[in-house]
């Protein structure tokens, strides 16, 4: 499972912070496409000739309505799926608590806040109960998933780091 190989994603939360810690985060399900009926941040993968900045941008404002006016990134999170290898990715995750305007639902994703101690786990991709409470924490974090058929984490590996 080698790096080169994994084509680069992004992945942007909306967060509000309360005493600098995170107070809500802006979660949206996903209506159609890869991981359609679970929640997640926005974003999507990098296309020819496009930077990972670019495809940030690009993708969150096409799925949320919203205009970014900071990103943070929290983690790079690489994803192997050996029954499907041209699912595997390399995905560049971002906070964002800057923003104009409100997130509202497009044809992809519909918008919702959550607090953090009490998000929809079983919702959402069976990856994120290993990292997301980690950047919720305030770390840094790098991880590694295998996904067995039926979306099984089957191996996984998650650090916390100090710069990205």
């Amino acid at each position: 499972m080698s790096q080169e190989k994994l084509r680069d994603a992004t992945l942007v939360f909306l967060i509000k912070k309360t005493q600098e810690q995170v107070g809500e985060i802006c979660l949206a399900m996903k209506k159609r496409g890869f991981g359609v009926g679970r929640w997640n941040g926005v974003g999507g993968k990098v296309e020819e000739g496009e930077t990972i900045a670019e495809a940030r941008v690009r993708e969150a404002v096409v799925e949320s309505g919203i205009k970014f006016e900071s990103f943070n990134k929290i983690a790079e999170l690489s994803f192997y799926f050996p029954h499907n290898s041209s699912w595997d990715q390399k995905v560049h995750v971002y906070f964002c608590d800057v923003w104009q305007g409100e997130p509202t639902e497009s044809e992809e994703m519909k918008p919702q806040w959550f607090l953090p101690d009490v998000l929809p786990f079983d919702l959402m991709w069976p990856d994120d109960r290993y990292w997301v409470p980690e950047v919720l924490a305030g770390k840094l974090v790098k991880a590694r998933f295998v996904f067995g058929e039926g979306d099984i984490v089957q191996d996984q590996d998650v650090w916390s780091v100090d710069m990205l």
